[in-house]
């Protein structure tokens, strides 16, 4: 019997990290198992559709307990079934359309708890958003996102209403409709911009248009042109390429969803240096992401990399022999080993060395000597041949058929006539030497004619009188 009290008494210690949804998607796995014992929490239901977790044993897991996130960027909160954790800090993080969030200040003291949906102060009017995370971790989440220690916070104002949500849905019905449009009056102005999302407030007072541009747009024309069409006040925001593509979100080449539109906040510079150093193919569609731009993960392994490039030796350096003089012509950077071939354009005789081994004939070569070998490692002897045909009989396969033994006859009782020849013979009498003297010699044998047979063939037929 399994009980998952016992297995979060001491969950893991750190947010935004991967392999926490892994773990998460383990435990919910565990609970719909028949043999699970859940003794403290009667109802383990979630919904991956709806914005609220009923058990609050639950709030802690990280996007509505497992897999695929509905909201972006959630982060676990291991510290939500610690008793008094709100009271620690009034600082409340809320999340509103895809990757946008903002730090509210709870001085109403509201119970608030992950996955409510509340409406907060903004300018003009209020904004609806959703609780994603709540105590004494907010403040740390506020660093990680560099805020200036001056930043005045807007205020919280109560959870919303029925009324603040249905007007909530009807402005994101117009969202979709709105982008399309706008793109149309874009081009209609000669822009060279593309209008990438578009987000409404809550109160459908403010629309909130994302662009892509590669040049300075003067979109004084625009603003006016959109706030005329749909009579709401207008924000321009320019975002880039890895910006567009954490907002929409997506499936990587790796079969996980975008590490943007997860866990990922900070977008680090990516050059084809990274790619070079890691030995990997120049090719544009391998290397670039659903963004257009260099893949993120490009620089996750790269400092591994860089130190182990400093144990190798320069690739330009030739190693010097009794025999030939070797180039460089692969390296396993990670496992330290360097093939050379006695070519610097094709493979020829290649001979793959540790990187110690390489430093040393370097040191020779330097010193005046030439080694005998560049390899000096004892290679075992090469196995010979094995001929399957020399070790057995090519019939081993063959099936032996067994004789069959004949029972016994017993003397006593008479064995049973064979034939009908035997039978006859069996009938005559057998004189002198036991042979029969009714049968005639084969020449003496005369032939008797054959009685015609009137009767019919089949019964089909009926017979001739």
């Amino acid at each position: 019997m399994i009980s998952l009290d016992r297995l979060f008494e001491h969950p893991a210690q750190s947010d935004n990290y991967p392999g926490q949804r892994v773990f998460m998607h383990l435990c919910i796995t565990i609970s719909r198992s028949p043999f699970f014992l859940r003794p403290s929490w009667p109802s383990l239901h979630i919904d991956m559709h709806d914005t609220t977790i009923s058990d609050p044993a639950l709030r802690g897991f990280s996007a509505c307990g497992c897999g695929c996130s509905k909201h972006q960027l959630n982060t676990f909160d291991y510290f939500s079934d610690v008793p008094g954790n709100n009271q620690v800090s009034n600082l409340v993080e809320v999340q509103f359309k895809n990757t946008r969030k903002g730090y509210f200040l709870n001085d109403n003291q509201l119970d608030l708890a992950k996955g409510d949906i509340v409406a907060v102060e903004a300018s003009p009017g209020h904004d609806i958003g959703t609780v994603t995370l709540t105590g004494s971790l907010v403040p740390l989440q506020m660093k990680k996102a560099q805020l200036k220690p001056g930043t005045e916070l807007k205020r919280i104002y109560r959870k919303a209403r029925p009324a603040d949500i249905d007007k909530w849905d009807e402005a994101r019905g117009r969202e979709n409709a709105t982008m399309i449009q706008s793109r149309q009056i874009a081009k209609e102005l000669e822009l060279d911009m593309k209008i990438g999302d578009v987000e409404y407030q809550g109160d459908c007072n403010k629309a909130i248009f994302y662009y892509i541009a590669d040049q300075r747009i003067d979109f004084r024309k625009l603003i006016r042109v959109l706030a005329d069409t749909f009579h709401v006040r207008i924000e321009m925001r320019q975002i880039g390429a890895r910006q567009e593509a954490a907002r929409i979100g997506g499936i990587g080449p790796c079969g996980r969803e975008l590490c943007c539109s997860t866990w990922r906040k900070d977008f680090q510079t990516v050059s084809t240096g990274a790619a070079r150093q890691q030995d990997l193919s120049p090719n544009p569609q391998k290397l670039a992401g659903q963004c257009g731009k260099l893949k993120c993960c490009l620089n996750y392994e790269l400092d591994v990399y860089q130190e182990a490039h400093q144990v190798l030796p320069d690739r330009s350096v030739p190693l010097e022999t009794l025999d030939a003089t070797y180039f460089h012509f692969k390296t396993d950077i990670l496992s330290g080993r360097i093939t050379y071939s006695m070519d610097k354009r094709m493979a020829v005789n290649l001979v793959t060395i540790s990187a110690e081994r390489a430093w040393e004939i370097i040191t020779q070569n330097k010193a005046g000597e030439k080694p005998e070998a560049l390899d000096n490692e004892e290679r075992p002897a090469p196995k010979k041949p094995v001929d399957l045909a020399e070790q057995d009989d090519l019939t081993r396969f063959d099936k032996l058929r067994k004789k069959k033994k004949r029972k016994p006859q017993s003397k006593d009782k008479e064995r049973a006539p064979r034939n009908r020849d035997e039978q006859g013979r069996n009938g005559r009498e057998v004189q002198g030497n036991g042979r029969d003297e009714s049968r005639r010699p084969r020449e003496n044998r005369q032939r008797e004619p054959r009685q015609k047979d009137n009767t019919p063939k089949s019964g089909n037929n009926p017979a001739k009188e």
